[in-house]
C-alpha cells in the first residue's frame, strides 16, 4: 500500500507525486552577515522527529507545500501550501 501525501488542495495523494526539495528554514535577511548564509546554505540539523520540509506536488497541482514528516517514521503527519505559510509568518 503506497504512503499518502495529505495535499491541501488535491486530498491525500501517493507519495510518489511529490518531490522532496529540502528543509523549510527561514531565510536569511539579502543583508544578514555572513555566518548566517553560510549556516543557512551549508549546515543542516539532523533532527529526529518532527521535522518540515519543503515538497512540490509535481504530478497534482504542482504547488510548493511545507511538509511536516517524521524523520524516524517517514509519517507524514501536516501538510499545508508554503505560500499560505509564508503569508502568516512575521
Amino acid at each position: 500500500m503506497a504512503s499518502l501525501v495529505p495535499c491541501p488542495h488535491c486530498g491525500s495523494r501517493p507519495k510518489e507525486e511529490f518531490t522532496i526539495k529540502g528543509a523549510a528554514l527561514a531565510r536569511p535577511a539579502p543583508d544578514a552577515d555572513p555566518d548566517s548564509w553560510f549556516h543557512y546554505v551549508y549546515l543542516r540539523e539532523n533532527p529526529r522527529g518532527a521535522y518540515e520540509e519543503y515538497w512540490h506536488h509535481t504530478a497534482g497541482c504542482r504547488r510548493w507545500l511545507i511538509v511536516c514528516r517524521d524523520t524516524v517514521t517517514h509519517q507524514v503527519n501536516t501538510s499545508q501550501d508554503a505560500a499560505a505559510a509564508k503569508g502568516q509568518a512575521a
